[in-house]
């Protein structure tokens, strides 16, 4: 199951990269060509926009993979490990399921919703752009079901 996690991540680290430097390229080939040569490629920004949106979404997936979100553990900490603390824990679970679900429901929507109107600068179908969110729910959906199971170990080991 590591190796799953572990190549997940390598995928998702890489494809964020190359969508990142591919982003910064066109946008820097935009500004040279609009201030150096007086126009700019129509498709250049609408595709620097349609990567951004890829590179939040999966890097939000890579960073729930390592728990990278923001937190606050004010509360968290001060309830430890006693019985309130764990109810906490479980509740925060819980509510990241909530939140998850909403975004591969509704991003499916969305995507289908969309599926009849095109980019116009790069006329491709814009469910391929909306198509994101479904896909990095699903991915936060694998690691959050890990963290639930290191939730549940944990639970299981304390009351041994």
């Amino acid at each position: 199951m590591e190796l799953l996690f572990k190549t997940l991540r390598k995928i998702l680290y890489g494809i964020s990269v190359v969508a990142m430097l591919l982003m910064l390229g066109i946008i820097f080939m935009q500004v040279v060509t609009r201030y150096l040569l007086g126009f700019t490629f129509e498709w250049s920004e609408e595709l620097a926009r349609f990567l951004f949106t890829w590179t939040v979404f999966l890097g939000s997936a890579l960073i729930m993979g390592e728990d990278g979100h923001l937190a606050v553990e004010l509360l968290p900490r001060l309830l430890g490990d006693r019985p309130a603390g764990k109810g906490l824990k479980v509740f925060i679970n819980l509510c990241g399921y909530v939140f998850i679900l909403i975004l591969i429901v509704q991003g499916w929507k969305m995507t289908e919703t969309m599926s009849f109107q095109t980019a116009p600068g790069l006329g491709i179908p814009m469910s391929w752009v909306y198509i994101i969110m479904p896909v990095s729910g699903v991915l936060m959906l694998l690691y959050h079901i890990k963290d639930t199971m290191k939730i549940v170990r944990s639970f299981s080991a304390r009351s041994e």
